[in-house]
């Protein structure tokens, strides 16, 4: 049978000749003449009139495809029950049990179905010409917040860029590269980790050296720097999205009950993030305003996903409060594998994944959600 999943179809390997098997010869024969085909089309798409030939990643956790996997970090998510909705029940190092927002951005462009890791030695330039994800699972604005799980800083995801930009040119040409860059959409998910795993953490150095809104504005700066780095270097559709409300997370909730303020969100945390939000709208603005031909929108969910998480049964959702994966309170990473007693039979009935970040259901949804009110300028 010819695979029809993208991803067996790339990663299958050819058969060993033999005159018993001819029907897998030509099956892999017909797997291989699908790719040329796709590439073709996609070829003939991007210069003829696809508006966005390639989705780009930037960021966290919340938009990694495996990136990790390829670093020495405790943090990482390639095993199961991590993957068990995705293609073929694949562990790729994606925090959810299935897809995550860029994966649902690049199919509803009319790209593949998801987008690969850089670092991932599955695929190569080729793969990588119709998107490519630079994100690590961990890291933040802050260089000193990668350093608190030995992930990828963001100046080194814009350094992988920059060797990514080279490769595009030797295979693409300079020409085609150049309208890749230059049309691509641009998806920065981070900020998150800055404030629970860097500011607010017991050894906090930042929270010595600045108060919350002081450091809210130097990650701003550091936004702001980002976004003219990868501008310089030809982007110019962009999308920054806002922090979710990370005291309504299961970890956070967990956390409060413990300290004693009862078992609901922490309100300070997601007032933090409400603020921050409205100043990096505000750059987004400023950006818009001081860079000639770029286009930067503001990709907030904060709202949508405090709805699911309030009402969750108006989602489709009946669970918000604990994540699928073992008590749903604490675990994330290696303490959320397949010996984990408890974990739910049916992710899509939770709103959360582990205790931070949310299922396939969650993410397609919000995906859903920014297609149709900010991405939809691009289509």
């Amino acid at each position: 049978m010819i695979p029809t999943n993208p991803i067996t179809c790339i990663k299958q390997k050819p058969p060993k000749f033999s005159l018993k098997i001819p029907t897998l010869t030509m099956a892999y024969t017909a797997c291989i003449s699908t790719i040329i085909l796709g590439q073709f089309l996609l070829l003939m798409t991007t210069t003829l009139a696809g508006k966005v030939p390639a989705i780009i990643v930037f960021g966290d956790s919340s938009v990694d495809s495996g990136n990790n996997n390829q670093i020495s970090t405790v943090l990482k998510s390639n095993f199961e029950p991590y993957g068990r909705d995705f293609y073929d029940k694949m562990p790729t190092g994606r925090f959810c049990n299935g897809r995550i927002p860029p994966d649902f951005i690049s199919e509803a462009f009319g790209l593949r179905p998801f987008v690969p890791a850089y670092l991932d030695p599955a695929y190569n330039i080729s793969d990588f010409a119709g998107g490519v994800c630079f994100a690590s699972a961990g890291t933040g604005y802050d260089n000193a917040t990668s350093d608190v799980l030995d992930v990828i800083p963001l100046w080194k995801e814009v350094d992988y860029y920059k060797e990514y930009q080279k490769k595009l040119k030797a295979y693409a040409g300079k020409t085609k590269a150049k309208y890749i860059i230059q049309e691509a959409l641009y998806l920065v998910s981070i900020g998150t980790n800055d404030f629970l795993e860097n500011y607010y953490s017991v050894q906090s150095r930042r929270a010595s050296q600045y108060t919350e809104d002081q450091f809210q504005d130097f990650l701003l700066r550091i936004a702001q720097n980002f976004v003219h780095q990868i501008y310089h270097m030809g982007a110019r559709k962009i999308s920054l999205a806002g922090l979710p409300p990370m005291g309504c997370l299961p970890l956070e909730r967990a956390t409060n009950y413990i300290n004693g303020n009862g078992n609901g969100c922490n309100e300070k945390y997601n007032n933090v993030a409400k603020h921050f939000n409205v100043i990096l709208g505000g750059l987004v603005q400023k950006l818009n305003e001081e860079l000639p031909g770029i286009r930067v929108v503001f990709a907030d969910a904060y709202n949508l996903l405090l709805q699911m998480i309030s009402k969750p049964s108006s989602y489709g959702f009946q669970v918000a409060s604990v994540a699928c994966c073992g008590t749903g309170l604490f675990e994330m990473g290696y303490l959320c594998d397949k010996l984990t007693p408890l974990t739910c039979t049916d992710a899509d009935e939770f709103v959360f994944w582990d205790a931070f970040h949310v299922t396939h259901k969650t993410n397609y949804i919000i995906s859903d959600f920014l297609m149709k009110h900010v991405f939809v300028q691009f289509l």
